[in-house]
């Protein structure tokens, strides 16, 4: 296999979304999966706050933390094997807090890749100061 033919084996495939930012990639392991065999969906509730989390840390310049999961749809089970991807986009910026949308798709099959979209979040993060009060966002 060439160079070339290799680069382009190992990309994203092509129905993972363009418009929103990748903020986290993660295989989820055998312990973190439930009594059936799935995944654990407070371990992929983790994943989602850190991911939810990377964008308002920029936005704000500092340290934020979660005040709200407003949203959290589990579309679809995820699996040992999965890839998974994190994509998050800015829903709003306030005076103090971001508000982000969270989608989680699965990489399956890798010998036939399946994109498919598993989770998806929305949560607000408040900007706080070195005593955890909320702080403005700079602008």
């Amino acid at each position: 296999m060439t160079h070339a033919e290799i680069q382009a084996s190992t990309q994203a495939p092509a129905a993972l979304p363009a418009d929103k930012e990748l903020v986290l990639r993660v295989l989820p392991m055998p312990a973190d999966s439930n009594a059936n065999g799935d995944v654990f969906g407070g371990w992929i509730m983790a994943q989602v706050d850190l991911a939810g989390s990377v964008l308002p840390s920029r936005i704000a310049k500092g340290r934020i933390t979660t005040v709200a999961v407003n949203q959290f749809v589990f579309k679809q089970p995820v699996s040992i094997g999965d890839l998974l991807s994190f994509y998050a986009t800015v829903e709003r910026v306030g005076n103090t807090s971001v508000t982000v949308r969270v989608e989680v798709y699965a990489e399956r099959n890798p010998a036939d890749v399946q994109v498919v979209k598993v989770t998806e979040a929305n949560l607000t993060y408040v900007a706080i100061d070195r005593d955890g009060k909320p702080r403005q966002i700079p602008r």
